[in-house]
Protein backbone atom coordinates (compact mmCIF):
# COMPACT_ATOMS: atom_id res chain seq x y z
CA UNK A 1 0.00 0.00 0.00
CA UNK A 2 2.53 2.06 0.98
CA UNK A 3 4.16 1.90 -2.62
CA UNK A 4 1.31 2.22 -3.88
CA UNK A 5 0.74 5.69 -2.36
CA UNK A 6 4.24 6.99 -3.05
CA UNK A 7 3.84 5.97 -7.02
CA UNK A 8 0.43 7.59 -7.17
CA UNK A 9 2.22 10.78 -5.11
CA UNK A 10 4.49 10.96 -8.06
CA UNK A 11 1.92 10.90 -11.13
CA UNK A 12 0.49 13.89 -9.19
CA UNK A 13 3.71 15.93 -8.93
CA UNK A 14 4.53 15.03 -12.58
CA UNK A 15 1.69 16.86 -14.21
CA UNK A 16 1.31 19.27 -11.65
CA UNK A 17 5.64 20.63 -12.04
CA UNK A 18 4.82 19.96 -16.58
CA UNK A 19 2.37 22.29 -15.94
CA UNK A 20 3.77 24.79 -13.87
CA UNK A 21 6.91 24.87 -16.02
CA UNK A 22 4.67 25.71 -19.17
CA UNK A 23 2.89 28.47 -17.19
CA UNK A 24 6.69 29.74 -16.54
CA UNK A 25 7.62 29.37 -20.46
CA UNK A 26 3.94 30.92 -21.74
CA UNK A 27 4.70 33.89 -19.35
CA UNK A 28 7.87 34.32 -20.34
CA UNK A 29 7.18 34.08 -24.04
CA UNK A 30 4.22 36.30 -23.34
CA UNK A 31 6.49 38.98 -21.67
CA UNK A 32 8.94 39.05 -24.59
CA UNK A 33 6.28 39.75 -27.07
CA UNK A 34 5.61 42.52 -25.05
CA UNK A 35 8.59 44.16 -24.99
CA UNK A 36 8.75 43.95 -28.44
CA UNK A 37 4.85 45.01 -29.06
CA UNK A 38 5.73 48.32 -27.21
CA UNK A 39 8.86 48.59 -29.71
CA UNK A 40 6.78 48.86 -32.33
CA UNK A 41 3.70 50.83 -30.40
CA UNK A 42 5.53 53.64 -28.92
CA UNK A 43 6.75 54.98 -32.03
CA UNK A 44 3.01 54.94 -33.34
CA UNK A 45 2.20 56.58 -30.65
CA UNK A 46 4.75 59.33 -30.56
CA UNK A 47 3.35 59.81 -34.31
CA UNK A 48 -0.25 60.14 -33.30
CA UNK A 49 0.36 62.09 -30.34
CA UNK A 50 2.92 64.59 -31.92
CA UNK A 51 1.24 65.47 -35.23
CA UNK A 52 -1.98 66.90 -32.84
CA UNK A 53 0.56 68.45 -30.68
CA UNK A 54 2.13 72.02 -31.68
CA UNK A 55 4.73 71.76 -29.37
CA UNK A 56 6.00 68.28 -29.81
CA UNK A 57 9.18 67.22 -28.94
CA UNK A 58 11.07 64.07 -29.30
CA UNK A 59 9.10 62.79 -26.49
CA UNK A 60 6.05 60.67 -25.97
CA UNK A 61 3.28 62.01 -24.23
CA UNK A 62 -0.05 63.68 -23.80
CA UNK A 63 -0.72 66.85 -25.55
CA UNK A 64 -1.49 70.20 -23.41
CA UNK A 65 -3.76 71.45 -26.16
CA UNK A 66 -4.35 69.30 -29.01
CA UNK A 67 -4.80 70.78 -32.71
CA UNK A 68 -4.22 70.46 -36.03
CA UNK A 69 -2.44 73.24 -36.85
CA UNK A 70 0.73 70.78 -37.77
CA UNK A 71 -1.68 69.53 -40.31
CA UNK A 72 -2.80 72.61 -41.72
CA UNK A 73 0.88 73.65 -41.63
CA UNK A 74 2.18 70.75 -44.23
CA UNK A 75 -1.23 71.16 -46.39
CA UNK A 76 0.32 73.16 -48.86
CA UNK A 77 1.53 72.45 -52.38
CA UNK A 78 5.37 72.71 -52.12
CA UNK A 79 5.49 70.92 -48.98
CA UNK A 80 2.58 67.71 -49.52
CA UNK A 81 0.99 67.96 -52.93
CA UNK A 82 3.70 68.30 -55.60
CA UNK A 83 6.19 65.41 -53.27
CA UNK A 84 3.02 63.35 -53.38
CA UNK A 85 1.91 63.52 -57.10
CA UNK A 86 5.94 62.85 -57.72
CA UNK A 87 6.02 59.93 -55.36
CA UNK A 88 3.14 58.59 -57.26
CA UNK A 89 4.49 58.93 -60.53
CA UNK A 90 8.05 56.96 -59.35
CA UNK A 91 6.52 54.37 -57.85
CA UNK A 92 3.44 53.70 -60.04
CA UNK A 93 6.23 54.10 -63.07
CA UNK A 94 8.22 52.07 -61.50
CA UNK A 95 5.94 48.98 -60.55
CA UNK A 96 4.18 49.41 -63.98
CA UNK A 97 8.19 48.61 -65.68
CA UNK A 98 8.99 46.21 -63.35
CA UNK A 99 6.04 43.99 -63.67
CA UNK A 100 6.09 44.30 -67.94
CA UNK A 101 10.00 42.87 -67.20
CA UNK A 102 9.05 40.80 -64.57
CA UNK A 103 6.14 38.91 -66.64
CA UNK A 104 7.98 39.43 -69.77
CA UNK A 105 11.53 36.95 -67.71
CA UNK A 106 9.01 34.99 -65.59
CA UNK A 107 7.17 33.18 -68.61
CA UNK A 108 9.65 31.38 -70.28
CA UNK A 109 11.74 30.44 -66.83
CA UNK A 110 7.38 29.08 -65.85
CA UNK A 111 6.79 27.37 -69.20
CA UNK A 112 10.35 26.47 -71.01
CA UNK A 113 12.45 23.50 -69.48
CA UNK A 114 16.41 24.09 -69.57
CA UNK A 115 19.57 23.57 -68.15
CA UNK A 116 20.26 27.08 -67.80
CA UNK A 117 16.62 28.00 -65.87
CA UNK A 118 18.53 26.81 -62.35
CA UNK A 119 21.14 29.37 -62.86
CA UNK A 120 19.49 31.95 -63.96
CA UNK A 121 16.95 32.11 -60.99
CA UNK A 122 19.91 31.43 -58.30
CA UNK A 123 21.40 34.77 -60.21
CA UNK A 124 18.30 35.99 -59.68
CA UNK A 125 18.40 35.17 -56.22
CA UNK A 126 21.75 36.59 -55.56
CA UNK A 127 20.94 40.27 -57.36
CA UNK A 128 18.00 40.02 -54.25
CA UNK A 129 20.70 39.99 -52.22
CA UNK A 130 23.08 43.14 -53.62
CA UNK A 131 22.64 46.74 -51.74
CA UNK A 132 21.55 49.17 -54.40
CA UNK A 133 24.22 51.62 -51.93
CA UNK A 134 27.04 49.77 -53.35
CA UNK A 135 26.23 50.58 -56.83
CA UNK A 136 25.45 53.88 -57.10
CA UNK A 137 28.64 55.34 -57.17
CA UNK A 138 28.93 53.79 -61.10
CA UNK A 139 25.64 54.62 -61.53
CA UNK A 140 26.16 58.43 -60.93
CA UNK A 141 28.79 58.28 -63.39
CA UNK A 142 26.66 56.56 -65.86
CA UNK A 143 23.64 59.25 -65.53
CA UNK A 144 26.48 62.41 -65.75
CA UNK A 145 28.01 60.84 -68.67
CA UNK A 146 24.57 59.96 -70.39
CA UNK A 147 23.00 63.51 -69.18
CA UNK A 148 20.15 61.61 -67.36
CA UNK A 149 20.81 63.33 -63.97
CA UNK A 150 17.23 64.99 -62.47
CA UNK A 151 15.60 62.98 -65.56
CA UNK A 152 12.00 61.44 -64.00
CA UNK A 153 12.05 58.65 -66.58
CA UNK A 154 15.58 57.77 -66.24
CA UNK A 155 15.33 57.53 -62.62
CA UNK A 156 12.18 55.01 -62.94
CA UNK A 157 13.76 53.02 -65.01
CA UNK A 158 16.83 52.66 -62.39
CA UNK A 159 14.61 51.89 -59.66
CA UNK A 160 12.83 49.34 -61.77
CA UNK A 161 15.87 47.18 -61.80
CA UNK A 162 17.10 47.42 -58.18
CA UNK A 163 13.75 45.27 -57.04
CA UNK A 164 13.36 43.51 -60.51
CA UNK A 165 14.67 40.56 -59.02
CA UNK A 166 12.34 40.12 -56.76
CA UNK A 167 9.49 40.73 -59.11
CA UNK A 168 10.95 38.22 -61.02
CA UNK A 169 11.09 35.34 -58.90
CA UNK A 170 7.90 36.18 -57.30
CA UNK A 171 6.16 36.41 -60.83
CA UNK A 172 7.50 33.23 -61.68
CA UNK A 173 6.16 31.34 -58.75
CA UNK A 174 2.72 33.12 -59.12
CA UNK A 175 3.21 31.26 -62.70
CA UNK A 176 3.47 28.20 -61.91
CA UNK A 177 0.67 27.95 -60.23
CA UNK A 178 -1.48 28.05 -63.66
CA UNK A 179 -1.83 24.89 -64.72
CA UNK A 180 -0.12 24.38 -68.19
CA UNK A 181 -3.32 22.23 -69.58
CA UNK A 182 -4.71 25.27 -70.29
CA UNK A 183 -2.38 26.64 -72.75
CA UNK A 184 -1.81 23.76 -74.29
CA UNK A 185 -5.77 23.91 -75.06
CA UNK A 186 -5.44 27.16 -76.34
CA UNK A 187 -2.93 26.13 -78.73
CA UNK A 188 -4.41 23.64 -79.93
CA UNK A 189 -7.20 25.80 -80.60
CA UNK A 190 -4.74 27.96 -82.35
CA UNK A 191 -3.90 31.03 -79.90
CA UNK A 192 -0.27 32.08 -80.12
CA UNK A 193 2.00 32.01 -76.97
CA UNK A 194 1.39 36.25 -76.59
CA UNK A 195 -2.41 35.33 -76.71
CA UNK A 196 -2.05 32.51 -73.73
CA UNK A 197 -0.32 34.93 -71.93
CA UNK A 198 -2.30 37.89 -72.59
CA UNK A 199 -5.78 36.26 -72.22
CA UNK A 200 -5.30 32.86 -69.83
CA UNK A 201 -2.10 32.86 -68.28
CA UNK A 202 -2.47 36.46 -66.49
CA UNK A 203 -6.16 36.74 -65.98
CA UNK A 204 -5.65 33.29 -63.64
CA UNK A 205 -2.45 35.06 -61.99
CA UNK A 206 -4.29 38.32 -61.14
CA UNK A 207 -4.03 38.02 -57.13
CA UNK A 208 -0.30 37.45 -57.95
CA UNK A 209 0.45 40.75 -60.13
CA UNK A 210 -1.46 42.67 -57.31
CA UNK A 211 1.15 41.23 -54.67
CA UNK A 212 3.90 41.91 -56.68
CA UNK A 213 2.53 45.56 -57.73
CA UNK A 214 1.85 46.24 -53.85
CA UNK A 215 5.46 45.03 -53.19
CA UNK A 216 7.27 47.12 -55.80
CA UNK A 217 5.34 50.19 -55.45
CA UNK A 218 5.78 50.22 -51.32
CA UNK A 219 9.76 49.46 -52.31
CA UNK A 220 9.78 52.52 -54.46
CA UNK A 221 7.33 54.53 -52.42
CA UNK A 222 10.00 54.58 -49.62
CA UNK A 223 13.17 54.45 -51.37
CA UNK A 224 14.88 57.45 -50.34
CA UNK A 225 18.72 57.17 -51.27
CA UNK A 226 18.46 56.48 -55.14
CA UNK A 227 15.94 59.80 -55.92
CA UNK A 228 18.21 62.09 -53.11
CA UNK A 229 21.33 60.96 -55.73
CA UNK A 230 19.31 61.22 -59.31
CA UNK A 231 16.94 63.76 -58.55
CA UNK A 232 18.34 67.21 -58.32
CA UNK A 233 15.38 69.53 -58.61
CA UNK A 234 13.69 70.21 -55.57
CA UNK A 235 10.01 70.00 -57.82
CA UNK A 236 10.92 66.90 -59.04
CA UNK A 237 11.88 65.25 -55.83
CA UNK A 238 9.39 62.56 -53.95
CA UNK A 239 7.94 62.98 -50.73
CA UNK A 240 10.52 60.90 -49.10
CA UNK A 241 13.39 63.24 -50.20
CA UNK A 242 11.24 66.01 -49.32
CA UNK A 243 11.20 65.02 -45.80
CA UNK A 244 14.79 66.96 -44.83
CA UNK A 245 12.59 70.13 -45.15
CA UNK A 246 11.51 69.51 -41.89
CA UNK A 247 14.93 69.59 -40.24
CA UNK A 248 16.09 73.35 -40.16
CA UNK A 249 19.99 74.18 -38.77
CA UNK A 250 21.37 73.90 -35.63
CA UNK A 251 19.54 70.51 -34.82
CA UNK A 252 15.80 72.52 -35.05
CA UNK A 253 13.49 69.94 -35.80
CA UNK A 254 9.81 70.98 -36.60
CA UNK A 255 8.79 67.27 -34.73
CA UNK A 256 4.77 68.18 -34.60
CA UNK A 257 4.73 68.79 -39.07
CA UNK A 258 7.30 65.77 -39.30
CA UNK A 259 4.60 63.38 -37.50
CA UNK A 260 1.56 65.37 -39.49
CA UNK A 261 3.37 64.73 -42.70
CA UNK A 262 4.63 61.79 -41.87
CA UNK A 263 0.71 60.19 -41.43
CA UNK A 264 -0.27 61.94 -44.70
CA UNK A 265 2.89 60.30 -46.47
CA UNK A 266 1.68 57.11 -45.72
CA UNK A 267 -2.04 57.41 -46.42
CA UNK A 268 -1.63 56.60 -50.28
CA UNK A 269 0.45 52.94 -49.65
CA UNK A 270 -2.38 52.24 -46.71
CA UNK A 271 -4.96 52.93 -49.39
CA UNK A 272 -3.61 50.75 -52.07
CA UNK A 273 -3.07 47.98 -50.35
CA UNK A 274 -6.92 48.05 -48.61
CA UNK A 275 -8.05 48.40 -52.02
CA UNK A 276 -5.56 45.46 -53.35
CA UNK A 277 -6.70 43.29 -50.46
CA UNK A 278 -10.59 43.93 -50.91
CA UNK A 279 -10.06 42.91 -54.74
CA UNK A 280 -8.48 40.01 -53.80
CA UNK A 281 -11.10 38.81 -51.33
CA UNK A 282 -13.76 39.56 -53.69
CA UNK A 283 -11.93 37.53 -56.85
CA UNK A 284 -11.89 34.77 -54.37
CA UNK A 285 -15.67 34.81 -53.12
CA UNK A 286 -16.84 33.36 -56.63
CA UNK A 287 -14.85 30.78 -56.33
CA UNK A 288 -15.07 29.57 -52.32
CA UNK A 289 -19.50 30.19 -53.48
CA UNK A 290 -18.73 27.32 -56.58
Amino acid sequence: MTVFRAAQALTVKRPTAARAGARRARLAANSALAVIGLCFVLPLAWLLLASVDPHAGYQTRWPASPSFANFAAVLTPELLFQPLVNSLLLSAGTAIVNMVAAVLAAYPLSRYRSRFNKPFMYAILIGTSLPVTAIMVPVYGLFVQLQLLDSMPATIFFMATTTLPMAIWMTRNFMDSVPLELEEAAWMDGASGPATLRKIVLPLMRQGLGVVFVFVFMQAWGNFFVPFILLLTTAKQPASVSVFSFFGQHGAIAYGQLAAFSILYSVPVLVLYTVVARGSKFELSPSIAA
